[in-house]
């Protein structure tokens, strides 16, 4: 296989002057049979820096840790959030949001109120790779006249990869995977979403049903025992939410992989 070297070195005085005033410009070097363009090039001269800067670091014994910030304080409001609220360490919780007691956010989930309040209410939990947000700083009001906050109740479950942007959920709500919950939208209380489920921009899902499809379309009433599972599910993801706290210290757990950098001798950056 044919390698192209590409040299950066610049022309000499001679080869200068022989280009003339209208190839002044800077250009990039080419060669016969390759034509490569200036993203292309950075790409691969900047991959070829970190990797060997990587190899060096390696070579002399430095290893870098990372500290990850679960809650992010955003133009001076903080998360706020009980004792025994759980935040997975990979987890992101950001700006005006409220966290009831014995709710949680699992792992690589996102709860983003960089422009309105979020609430997740008491006993509830944002599954792993969810995301709750809301519209942007500029929509001060929704079409509905209420404000574009986003509203999680009590034993609400959001499914994992879901997706809530400025929409109402009651209490007592499943809300099954991948499921998206659009602007305005309200979900009251005893319903069940099956994953996958689009409710799309103000629309009402009645109480004590069950919906999915995209659009969300009726499927069943509930029956008492189907409604008496959600609270039971809520209840069963926050004692498992409570092992899970135990391991994980108030202010993370980054040292003890320091102190493994430590006893090894290396050197350790935090990164």
């Amino acid at each position: 296989r044919e390698v192209c070297v590409v040299s950066l070195a610049p022309p000499t005085r001679q080869a200068r002057s022989s280009q003339g005033r209208e190839n002044r410009k800077t250009l990039l070097p080419t060669c016969d049979g390759c034509d490569m363009s200036s993203s292309a090039l950075k790409a691969t001269v900047g991959r070829g820096l970190r990797e060997a800067g990587a190899a060096l670091k390696n070579a002399s014994g430095m290893e870098i840790f990372t500290r990850h910030r679960p809650n992010m304080m955003f133009w001076g409001v903080k998360p706020f959030k009980t004792n025994d609220t759980f935040i997975a360490p990979s987890a992101s919780v950001i700006g005006d949001v409220t966290n009831w007691d014995e709710s949680s956010v699992w792992y690589g989930a996102v709860v983003r109120a960089d422009a309105h309040p979020i609430t997740i209410g008491f006993s509830s939990n944002i599954q792993d790779r969810a995301v709750i947000n809301t519209l942007p700083s500029s929509v001060k009001e929704l079409q509905s006249g209420f404000p574009p906050t986003c509203h999680v109740g009590h034993y609400v479950s959001v499914g994992a990869g879901s997706v809530l942007v400025s929409c109402r959920v009651e209490d007592l709500v499943d809300i099954g995977e991948k499921c998206t919950i659009m602007e305005g939208a309200l979900v009251e209380s005893n319903v069940i979403l099956e994953p996958g489920t689009v409710v799309p921009a103000y629309a009402r899902i009645p109480s004590g049903q069950r919906w999915g499809g995209n659009p969300a379309r009726f499927v069943a009433n509930l029956n008492a025992d189907e409604k008496a599972a959600i609270e039971s599910k809520a209840e069963e993801v926050h004692i498992q939410a409570k092992e899970h706290h135990v391991e994980f210290l108030p202010y993370g757990n980054t040292y003890v992989h320091l102190e493994e950098l430590e006893k090894k001798g290396v050197d350790a950056v935090q990164g």
